[in-house]
This record gives structure tokens, sequence and C-alpha cells, in this order.
């Protein structure tokens, strides 16, 4: 996918996180993405807009630091082999 073919729209508002400060409500959502991935045996197509509004509040490095973690099997959040939601 090129950039041209990349739409860039910002998360719906979320009365959880009224400050400006965005990390926790970037945090959220890509934990909201892996527990759809989970709850949909990781179907990316199912999931694609949970990942799209993680992107849209976090930082490119943020996120694929988290990816990388994710690899890693030390990310801090949800993993898919969690047993709890």
């Amino acid at each position: 996918m090129s950039d041209a073919d990349v739409s860039l729209k910002t998360t719906p508002r979320d009365p959880r996180f009224p400050n400006t400060n965005q990390y926790q409500h970037c945090w959220t959502r890509y934990n909201e993405w892996i527990l759809c991935l989970k709850r949909t045996g990781e179907d990316e197509d199912a999931c694609k807009q949970a990942r799209k509004f993680a992107s849209s509040l976090c930082p490119n490095e943020t996120m694929e630091n988290w990816d990388e973690m994710r690899e890693n099997n030390n990310f801090p959040g949800l993993t898919l082999n969690d047993d709890e939601e």
C-alpha cells in the first residue's frame, strides 16, 4: 500500500480521556486491538478498525516498539496467550 492510499482519520472521541495527554488513550486502543485479535482468532481484517484507532493516536515508534515487544513475548499489556480478558 502506498502512502497515497492511506487515509488517516482520528479515532472517535472517548470520554474516558478528556485531557490533552492522549498516551493512556493510545495504550488502551492498542490493547483493545489485541483484545479484538484474541476474540476473533487473530483475524487481522476483522480488527482493522481497532488497529487504525490505535495508529491514529500512537506515535509510529511506540507502535513499532510494542509490536516488537509482543513478538519477543515481553509486552506488559494484553497478549494473545493471556487466559483472562
